[in-house]
């Protein structure tokens, strides 16, 4: 699929994963809506102006503010594009210590982990992929593609993950399905499984460095956290590469995690 002159939407854009993203989709001639919340504004609007597209306030739950970033990307060209980076993490046991109902795993935290990485990745594809099935379809019938973000957490998540595991797998285990239901339309869909990527949630200054030091002592080679540029690139490979559909694909550096 060509990427020079289409729409994009990325989630999560003004950041991180989806900001590399979002800069390399440019780079390839992509007009980019870079979909963040509205307190990402402040770093979504000018990355957006450098990279000639739009920033939209969007919550990935919210139907009306997934809707309205579709339609933005409508007005810049034809949506044939959608990268899910948004997402949220969070590290609690399953019990506490105590063996008291009151400090096992706080409930609405697991359904808003589930919400937003799941359900909220599921409601961009469903809305994108519906304006997308309105493209004029290529020569094999292509009218899109889209790429979602897991986790290698979906596959070994440690202890304390179990809503990020729980998020990550669902998205994992939805992907051939969805594949298969939007091949009618000519919509392809893949998935990455990220592994320890060097992106802002490490923070920065010498005790970051240090944590992410004893971070990459596990990854097989090479011995580093990945870049985000790496992750951007497989993105837009997996966009414009027509024969890549239905595949969850772990970008790792060959790490299995450990429990913990």
């Amino acid at each position: 699929m060509e990427l020079n002159g289409i729409s994009a939407i990325v989630t999560g854009g003004a950041s991180g994963l989806g900001e590399a993203t979002a800069r390399h989709l440019a780079g390839r001639g992509a007009k980019v809506v870079v979909a963040d919340l509205d307190r990402q504004a402040d770093k979504g609007e000018p990355l957006a102006k450098e990279l000639g597209g739009v920033f939209v306030a969007c919550d990935v739950t919210d139907t009306e503010q997934v809707i309205a970033s579709v339609e933005a990307a409508k007005e810049l060209g034809p949506l044939k594009a959608l990268v899910n980076c948004a997402g949220i993490g969070w590290a609690t046991r399953t019990i506490g210590k105590d063996g008291e109902y009151s400090s096992a795993h706080d409930l609405d935290v697991f359904r808003k982990v589930v919400e937003i990485n799941l359900i909220g990745t599921f409601n961009c594809i469903r809305l994108a992929a519906t304006a997308m099935s309105q493209n004029e379809p290529d020569e094999y019938g292509e009218r899109g593609a889209i790429v979602n973000t897991a986790s290698v957490a979906a596959e070994d998540g440690q202890i304390g993950q179990a809503s990020y595991s729980a998020s990550k797998g669902g998205v994992v285990g939805m992907t051939l399905t969805v594949a298969r239901d939007l091949s009618a339309v000519g919509i392809r869909v893949n998935t990455i499984l990220p592994g320890l990527i060097d992106t802002p949630i490490y923070g920065q200054g010498e005790a970051s460095e240090q944590f992410k030091e004893r971070l990459q002592v596990g990854v097989l080679f090479p011995k580093r956290l990945g870049f985000p540029e790496e992750f951007a690139s497989m993105a837009a490979e997996l966009l414009a590469n027509s024969y890549m559909n239905a595949e969850s694909i772990r970008l790792d550096g060959g790490i299995r995690m450990q429990p913990k």
